[in-house]
């Protein structure tokens, strides 16, 4: 059973303050506020090209309030916080950065590559683009950051539109083995298609470190939230 908890307490009492909508979405003033009280968290950035529906998965992930047939709406940056289970049977705290979708003439910001844990690579299966923008965001990452070891999880979204397929799934599975990267075909309308995913991506993120002869005490965190794998 997956299910996610907000911590009421806490929206609570930022609620009359903020005014933070409804819908549960995070500005970036009061996420920080957030993490100030609530201690230490994984960064995830979710990325990819305009309208290959990022806000959508998480809405789903996270609250299960994803409306179909919905208008997308251009994101600027929203940040949602969240607890997942990992399959060790622990709970992390991760931060998700939902960043603006990229267009044409449009970079994606470079600040992004430094400070993150992990990111979620976010396509269309019914676009061909999206896949290579996909591909080049991928590239980026390995540059910007030196090869050094980051935790990546890829999403080809919108398996709901099999009929408007033009990502074949055997070359996005056969580009991701050679990137060694995991790879998810997901669908916002299916909710238990995004749990896999964002499991294994907790998971990878706070795997513990090989033994050693010179061990490091490790800090239990709390999360805002609750996710069961």
């Amino acid at each position: 059973m997956f299910c996610v908890c907000v911590c009421l307490s806490l929206f609570f009492m930022l609620a009359a303050e903020t005014r933070l909508s409804s819908d549960l979405l995070f500005n970036y003033r009061v996420a920080k506020r957030l993490i100030i009280i609530m201690g230490k968290s994984c960064k995830v950035v979710v990325c990819g090209l305009a309208a290959v529906g990022k806000t959508a998965v998480l809405e789903q992930l996270l609250y299960a309030n994803h409306i179909a047939g919905s208008e997308p709406m251009e994101t600027l940056e929203d940040i949602y916080i969240g607890s997942i289970e990992t399959d060790r049977g622990t709970r992390e705290q991760v931060r998700f950065y939902d960043t603006r979708g990229l267009r044409d003439g449009l970079e994606f910001p470079r600040h992004y590559f430094s400070f993150a844990d992990g990111f979620v690579l976010v396509y269309s299966i019914d676009s061909k683009e999206s896949f290579k923008r996909m591909e080049a965001l991928k590239k980026d990452i390995d540059r910007f950051r030196d090869k050094k070891e980051v935790t990546i999880v890829v999403l080809g979204n919108k398996l709901d539109m099999q009929e408007q397929r033009s990502v074949d799934s055997e070359v996005a599975q056969h580009w991701a083995k050679t990137e060694k990267v995991r790879l998810w075909e997901v669908s916002v309308a299916d909710r238990r298609t995004l749990i896999e995913p964002f499991v294994h991506l907790a998971s990878k993120m706070t795997q513990p470190q090989s033994k050693s002869s010179f061990p490091l005490s490790r800090n239990k965190n709390k999360g805002s939230g609750s996710v069961d794998s």
